[in-house]
């Protein structure tokens, strides 16, 4: 398609520009915006008879309405995408940000992605260890899925997700075909040097491919990172075959940052100002995950995303969960007893796990240890609840071992430090010992051939 060129604008409006009297031009078209010798790009987000609507990546500040080229380039915007592509850090459209060279070799591709026709999905089975105790245990992130993780702000979702990419794995024969893709959206700059600094000391920036939008880069840049990862992601997953764990933080910076525009387009807005196609945006780039039937990789999504007054009915959250297959939720009372990661296991789930846990996957004992925490954990709330009206003293010797098994459950099973990385098996061990406060005849949820093998009564 060849290029055109006009100069001059109808109009600027935050960030964007507003040009007519042009013909054949396309939705989602890349154009190049010139103004006194210097360049900054933009794309074509709205279409009207013979007038165009363009979100200006880098902003509009200094443009001047009147000696402003544009030069619409005939394709979308596309990222360059090859293995050289892992171990380097881009910015949030995709350009390299580092001390090396741009991407050399590679083929370009539209961030555009489709989602994985459902006719086309494998059912996901295999898991990803991640070295975190709650998660590996209780909620089980499988190859293919998306599970989000619902944080608040001042939580400490950032840390978790640079534990995860640091210790992130899989086992067997596959375990050389694993690679993260890490992107990063609306994060300050003290947030992104710690990210950068944490691959680079633990190595595991050689399997990392990072995308940063920062906090004082154009929020409209920030609709276009989590596609320019998914798309780095899917060439990695069905090209060359590997298995790779996306991780998007923050989510509701980007979701910030489509109300900006939407609101600037005029569009008639919906639940708390967000636009009405808020569930269908997000729908088209959580559904990217997953497996398809004749390809090797996978794609596994775990977006964070942080809830406007710790409210998980906020429509974020809310539109989030009906998408995505389980949620892992970080709680603020946990936060502050000092437990990390604060992960309010009652809340959390992963929809996908029962199929991917027990004999031949992690440890045969894994679901029946992973439903009886639940059942005694949950019991540990209602005696604390009753321990408040009555007093600690007054419960029953029974209901003081459950208090004892909470305490220890938080402890020494939730609890762990920012580079402790636990195996599958250490972590069941672990739970073991902590259900080692509670009798046997408690433990209603495992076999009795499990508890002769595995169970330690503590007493302390």
């Amino acid at each position: 398609m060849p290029v055109k060129e006009y100069i001059g604008l109808s109009k600027i409006d935050g960030p964007l520009i507003f040009i007519e009297k042009v013909k054949n031009i396309s939705y989602n078209e890349v154009v190049e915006i010139t103004y006194k010798g210097s360049s900054r790009f933009g794309q074509v987000v709205m279409l009207s008879n013979d007038a165009a609507v363009i979100q200006v990546f880098q902003g509009t500040e200094g443009l001047s309405i009147d000696k402003t080229s544009i030069r619409f380039l005939g394709r979308p915007l596309e990222i360059k995408v090859s293995e050289d592509i892992l171990g380097r850090t881009f910015n949030g459209i995709g350009m390299p940000i580092d001390e090396g060279s741009r991407i050399i070799r590679g083929e370009y591709r539209d961030i555009n992605g489709e989602p994985i026709n459902p006719a086309s999905r494998m059912y996901p089975r295999n898991y990803i260890e991640t070295g975190v105790s709650a998660i590996d245990l209780l909620m089980t992130v499988v190859r293919g899925q998306k599970l989000p993780i619902f944080s608040g702000n001042g939580l400490p979702h950032n840390r978790l997700a640079v534990q995860i990419t640091r210790q992130a794995r899989i086992k067997g024969e596959e375990r050389g075909r694993f690679a993260i893709v890490f992107a990063a959206m609306g994060i300050k700059h003290d947030s992104a040097r710690y990210i950068l600094s944490s691959f680079e000391e633990s190595g595991a920036l050689k399997n990392v491919v990072t995308f940063l939008n920062l906090a004082d880069d154009p929020t409209i840049e920030r609709i276009a990172t989590p596609r320019v990862a998914l798309t780095a992601a899917e060439y990695l997953a069905f090209e060359k075959g590997m298995h790779v764990l996306v991780i998007m933080t923050d989510m509701t910076n980007y979701c910030e940052a489509l109300r900006e525009l939407s609101t600037a387009r005029g569009e008639v807005p919906s639940r708390k100002g967000y636009p009405g196609y808020l569930y269908s945006d997000l729908a088209s780039m959580y559904e990217r995950a997953g497996m398809i039937k004749g390809k090797k990789g996978s794609i596994t999504q775990l977006p964070i995303l942080s809830m406007p007054n710790d409210d998980i009915t906020h429509p974020i959250p809310d539109l989030t969960g009906y998408i995505t297959e389980g949620q892992i939720v970080l709680d603020r009372d946990l936060y502050r007893k000092g437990v990390y990661p604060p992960i309010n296991i009652l809340l959390s789930l992963s929809r996908l796990m029962k199929d991917s846990i027990g004999e031949g996957y992690t440890r045969v004992d894994h679901p029946h240890v992973y439903s009886q925490l639940f059942a005694a954990y949950s019991r540990v709330h209602e005696v604390r609840a009753l321990a408040s009206i009555i007093g600690e003293e007054e419960l029953i010797d029974l209901d003081k071992m459950y208090m004892k098994f909470g305490k220890a459950f938080e402890e020494e099973f939730i609890t762990q430090e920012e580079d402790e990385n636990r195996s599958m098996e250490e972590t069941l061990d672990i739970a073991w010992k902590v259900l080692g406060h509670l009798p046997k005849e408690e433990l209603t949820r495992i076999s009795r051939d499990e508890i002769e093998r595995f169970y330690e009564k503590r007493e302390d």
